[in-house]
């Protein structure tokens, strides 16, 4: 069923098979509980010792001890100042588009009337603060912060501190187009922060040296390494959080109408991120297998991180999949639930319609996964590790609390009383019926038979 191909991707071949769609195509693996040991003794000593914890920890893990925690707002204006005017520009497009679609997805107060005289409201009520994680590993992730702020602005969100990875190429400050972007946002509160030690301070809180505060945040969103999303998992309860993000990964759905050099191509840019890194190819064409493999290897070796591209897509959490139909092959690709999923096959829109897990879907050949990753005007913080099966990517609800208002007056009261009586009593819990019938002495009207 398998073999493997020189220097480059393997092939997984499941036509004339039945198996396990999760098994066959595997994603890298990520122990976050071993993760969570490493950083446990961190979270504790942010809690105890609070900003010179923070410090010393950056100082051990990132080589870098930064000048100050909080970023200065003259280090934020010089870097918007000191930006490339292409970049500028990009970075300007990417917020406008991205603050476009997330315009839409605000949401409404709703009162519904149950009956005369008793309605239920929902309220959307923003988080009152949130902590934004921007990366800074391998790659500069000033989309990052666009994809983070912009929903959170948007839903209303009054308070939003920004952490990011200090960088001992830069001062141990975070990459200038990461400030840049930042300020070009209008967000000031900046901290030179990364790992579990800014989740932790996020969470706690801790007073910083000149004086002033970081103050505790309510829910923390944006990707990170393992050790990130260790201490996420770990402080869950004191914080809310987005999601747990594992390795990135696309997956292509594709047949014989797709252009291999294209397709190669967005395998690539996804394997540029990490090593770790998931690719993944469904198609119903071997050609098209054959001829991807082939631009593969040509085009890896014309790339600037060809290393650490060929470890992804050399892992075993890459693979070419040849399968019997298109039907076979959505059925796959829903069992993987990919992050990114690309749609090449005739009729794109209306295959992508029938997916029912991914964390974004592109459609077609000039939908690619990078048009996403910036200026699409969709959020690139989504799912993985397969959990688009039941979580969706950051959006403006994400920032959002769902509050009921009831509101019934005494007669829309009396109307539902026995029935609240009856379930009271079939739950046992006679208290809870109590608190109707004490509001009416005891009427008749409901009364129970015990």
């Amino acid at each position: 069923m398998e073999r493997k191909l020189l220097h480059m991707i393997r092939r997984v071949d499941l036509r004339d098979t039945n198996v396990d769609a999760r098994s066959v195509v595997p994603r890298a693996a990520m122990d976050v509980a071993d993760a969570t040991a490493k950083i446990r003794p961190i979270l504790s000593d942010v809690k105890q010792r609070g900003a010179e914890a923070v410090l010393e920890w950056s100082e051990k893990l990132d080589k870098v001890r930064p000048p100050a925690l909080r970023v200065p707002f003259e280090q934020l204006r010089e870097a918007e100042q000191g930006l490339e005017p292409d970049v500028r520009a990009a970075l300007l497009e990417s917020i406008a588009r991205a603050r476009k679609v997330h315009l839409d997805q605000r949401r409404t107060d709703i009162t519904t009337v149950v009956v005369p005289g008793g309605s239920v409201t929902e309220r959307w009520i923003p988080v009152d603060r949130v902590g934004l994680y921007v990366p800074g590993g391998r790659a500069v992730y000033p989309s990052s912060v666009i994809m983070n702020v912009v929903p959170a602005q948007v839903a209303g969100v009054a308070s939003l501190a920004v952490v990011s990875p200090p960088q001992p190429d830069f001062g141990g400050w975070p990459h200038p187009t990461i400030l840049a972007a930042c300020s070009l946002l209008g967000v000031e509160e900046v901290y030179a922060v990364g790992g579990a030690q800014a989740i932790a301070m996020l969470a706690y809180g801790v007073d910083l040296p000149d004086g002033t505060r970081c103050e505790p945040v309510d829910l923390v969103t944006g990707p990170g390494n393992i050790y990130v999303t260790a201490a996420k998992r770990e402080l869950q309860g004191v914080i809310g959080i987005d999601s747990e993000a594992g390795p990135t990964e696309v997956a292509i759905l594709a047949d014989d109408s797709a252009d291999a050099r294209h397709v190669a191509a967005d395998l690539i840019s996804q394997a540029e991120h990490d090593v770790i890194a998931a690719a993944v190819l469904v198609t119903t064409s071997v050609e098209l297998a054959d001829a991807v493999e082939a631009e593969v290897t040509a085009q890896v070796a014309l790339t600037k991180h060809s290393a650490r591209i060929t470890e992804a897509l050399s892992g075993a959490q890459s693979a070419i999949v040849v399968v019997d139909d298109l039907e076979t092959g959505i059925r796959v690709i829903d069992a993987y639930a990919a992050e990114h999923l690309e749609i090449h096959t005739r009729n794109a829109r209306e295959v992508a319609m029938r997916i029912r897990h991914a964390g974004a879907i592109f459609v077609g050949t000039w939908s690619p996964v990078s048009l996403g990753d910036y200026c699409a005007g969709s959020n690139h913080v989504l799912p993985t590790m397969g959990s688009a099966r039941n979580s969706s990517g950051l959006s403006v609800q994400s920032f959002l609390r769902g509050v009921h208002v009831i509101d019934y007056n005494e007669q829309a009261l009396a109307d539902v009383a026995n029935h609240v009586l009856a379930l009271s009593h079939a739950e046992d819990l006679p208290a809870h019926g109590q608190a109707i019938s004490i509001r009416f002495d005891g009427g008749p009207a409901i009364e129970r038979t015990q």
